[in-house]
């Protein structure tokens, strides 16, 4: 009997103690985090005052009341029961970081106080020396800074034996260079105000003072038995099978998606969601997902500062809770071949102070308008700069996933939907030189329609879909982290917002009449933009012919999406709204590609280790099997006469050769799969991802072929690795 075997008999549910009476959810949400209300409780009205202009205008607070809302804060968190606090960040890797540092203060021999000050709170010191940093400081240089981000609530995070505050921060090099991917996120959002700001004075809104960017990520998931996991020196170290044949029964009868989920599965569910909302994570929905063991957690929309933090936080949540449950949560964008990866869809829209959605069209003539006149900027936005959408979801992951008929392609598009398909071209075709405004605005063509909520059926294979006052960016990967992803479409958008501004004054200043400039300035986007829009099947062989033909890129290597970023005319971008600077751009390209390789290195060395010691040695075992048996019957038939079927003798032979071919084939590619790693070594980062994705991962998946080839015929008993049929269809 196998390890694996053996491993079945003790899998079995976690015992929980049942809850008789739940608590309500809206009496503990929250309760962990220092929030706006829980400060306006602590501090002084003048503080809080100025703590409100602070968030509202940028006017920074005294050290006074820095001091104030510092003490406020400990006292708060030790009643909770922390004794540690940390400037909680988001470093490059896309993970997050921490550095833990008591309350306590020498106040003599022995004696000690809890004291925190607020220059503690609005600055720490960690070693930044072992962060990647893409060449803005020498590796010796280790000094690194973390400073508050008061738009986003400290909170505190709860182990077993004790409690810790966190207080998010943005994260800078001496210089105060980005070395994280927060600080160009709200870089972004101020870019984003500013020109949004533009576009509603033209349309008389005065008394907005704010506008900013939400979002909601959809964050799917698979979940395994921990014993499993542990037999799987590539699910620990990589994330993800490499090799593994597929389950008789996989997807396919699609009964998973959407289906009863399994009571362990929702034991965990219900504990995820209790700590988020402990945490003030706005959890709404889950549901199982396509494949057999994913699942799905989907918030409630947020300010997207809050909610990149807030998503950081889930992901952290599902794997810590998963271990108390027997599971381990994976969020690899492809842990298991030939079923559906895991995306993070990416729902990003506008808002403002006054609570106005501005992706809704409204209910009047001029809402509408300026609905179109903000739809135009996007579509322009995605036109322009699809290259910088396809690189902010570039990562060895997520190659495995886009366009796998299971996500959309690496060609990026948008969809609008029949009803505003029909609407665009309409203004497109005929635009009159007055406008109604008492009216639904006339085209000369016929009424704009009034705009239903849901415009249309969603398009799941779409990578920028609208849905319906809102687009979802769907090529987002599982694991990444969305801020950047938030930060490109931020700043892209910003641009086109302050380019349609700019159209709309030139129009007007030759006495057009506003709303007549503004079609003319939106038919003028309509017509310019029209190959980025794409209403069918974005998984279907049509459309990559299609794309092609209309000159939009189909880019599905990483380290080739990875170039927008070090654009001149990116640069120069992303310079002019200040978001990143040539050097953090740089930097950011250097560290991904870096990363990218990295990961297939590990990927690589992993799977050599895999076939040596543990497949090659039950290939052989089965292969001797086979042989002696083989064998034998040869001496029975020419010794004592045996009567053998000369077919069956055949097809043993043949038997035998297969599995002795399979375990050459294994063999011979692994050896030249290492060799090939050797020369990589000596090559430049840029060449040496381009010669892992054109001759490692090949290398890779002909090697996984062999493998579960010989899965599938070696000796139940003689195979350890725990395979598909097990690990996806848990107890």
């Amino acid at each position: 009997m196998s390890i694996r075997q053996k491993l079945l008999f003790k899998i079995k549910s976690v015992e929980l103690k049942k809850v008789i009476a739940p608590k309500k959810v809206s009496t503990y949400f929250g309760q962990d985090t220092f929030s706006i209300e829980v400060m306006r409780k602590h501090v002084s009205k003048k503080t809080f005052d100025a703590f409100k202009l602070w968030i509202a205008e940028g006017k920074t607070i005294s050290l006074v009341q820095a001091n104030e809302i510092a003490n406020a804060m400990k006292n708060w968190a030790i009643v909770k029961g922390a004794t540690y606090y940390t400037h909680w960040f988001q470093p490059m890797t896309g993970l997050t970081a921490e550095k833990h540092d008591s309350f306590i203060s020498f106040v003599g021999p022995g004696k000690v106080i809890e004291k925190f000050s607020g220059n503690k709170l609005i600055q720490g010191e960690p070693d930044a020396s072992s962060f990647p940093s893409g060449g803005i400081r020498a590796t010796f240089e280790a000094r690194g800074y973390t400073a508050w981000d008061p738009t986003s609530p400290a909170f505190i995070i709860e182990s077993k034996l004790g409690k810790t505050l966190c207080i998010p921060t943005i994260f800078v090099s001496y210089h105060g260079e980005a070395l994280d991917k927060k600080l160009p996120l709200l870089r972004s959002e101020d870019a984003l105000n500013i020109a949004a700001l533009g576009l509603l004075k033209l349309f008389g809104h005065k008394y907005t003072k704010k506008v900013f960017s939400t979002c909601g990520a959809e964050q799917e998931y698979f979940l395994i038995d921990k014993n499993y996991y542990n037999l799987r020196q590539d699910l620990i170290m990589a994330g993800r099978t490499l090799i593994g044949a597929l389950s008789p029964k996989g997807q396919q009868l699609e009964d998973q998606y959407f289906g009863t989920i399994k009571e362990r599965v929702l034991n965990y569910m219900f504990e995820v969601a209790e700590d988020a909302y402990k945490l003030g994570i706005p959890v709404m929905t889950r549901h199982n997902e396509v494949a057999p063991h994913q699942y799905e957690f989907a918030p409630i929309f947020e300010e997207s500062n809050i909610a990149a933090d807030h998503n950081q936080l889930l992901m952290e949540l599902m794997k810590k809770i998963a271990l108390r449950h027997g599971l381990v949560c994976l969020l690899h964008e492809k842990p298991f071949a030939g079923v559906n990866g895991s995306g993070k869809h990416l729902n990003w829209s506008l808002a403002d102070d006054l609570g106005n959605n501005l992706l809704n069209p409204g209910q009047t003539p001029e809402d509408n308008l300026q609905f179109l006149a903000i739809l135009s900027a996007v579509l322009r936005a995605v036109y322009l700069h699809g290259d910088l959408l396809r690189a902010s979801v570039a990562l060895a992951g997520n190659e495995h996933r886009l366009g796998a008929n299971e996500a959309p392609p690496a060609i990026i598009s948008v969809f609008l939907g029949e009803q505003l398909t029909h609407i665009l071209n309409m203004i497109e075709k005929g635009v009159k030189s007055k406008v109604s405004k008492s009216d639904i605005i006339d085209l000369g063509i016929g009424r704009l329609p009034k705009f239903n909520k849901d415009t249309t059926d969603r398009n799941r294979t779409s990578p920028f879909a609208f849905t319906g006052t809102k687009f979802e960016f769907r090529a987002v990967g599982s694991s990444q982290n969305i801020s950047t992803p938030i930060a490109i479409i931020n700043t892209i958008i910003a641009e086109s917002l302050d380019y349609v501004v700019g159209q709309i004054k030139k129009v007007t200043s030759v006495g057009e009449d506003f709303n007549a400039a503004v079609l003319k300035v939106i038919s003028g986007i309509i017509k310019e933009t029209k190959d980025i829009r794409f209403e069918g099947n974005n998984y279907s062989e049509q459309w990559i012919k299609e794309a092609k033909k209309r000159g939009l890129p189909n880019i599905a290597a990483t380290y080739s999406a990875l170039e927008a970023l070090i654009k001149k005319e990116n640069i120069l971008l992303f310079e002019k709204y200040k978001v990143f600077s040539k050097e953090e751009l740089v930097a950011r390209y250097h560290i991904w590609v870096n990363m990218y390789n990295l990961t297939l290195e590990i990927e690589a060395n992993v799977l050599n280790e895999m076939v040596n010691a543990s497949v090659v040695p039950a290939g052989y075992k089965y292969e001797r099997l086979l042989s002696c048996a083989l064998d034998k019957l040869v001496r029975l038939k020419k010794s004592v006469g045996l009567k053998v079927n000369a077919a069956a003798l055949i097809d043993k032979k043949a038997h035998l050769s297969e599995v002795v071919s399979s375990i050459y084939y294994v063999r011979k590619n692994t050896l030249a799969m290492v060799k090939l790693l050797a020369q990589a070594k000596k090559m430049k980062d840029e060449k040496r991802s381009e010669v892992y994705f054109y001759r490692l991962k090949p290398l890779m998946e002909h090697i996984r072929k062999h493998v579960d080839q010989l899965e599938c015929v070696v000796a139940d008993d003689a195979w350890d690795l725990p395979k598909y049929r097990e690990m996806l269809f848990i107890k």
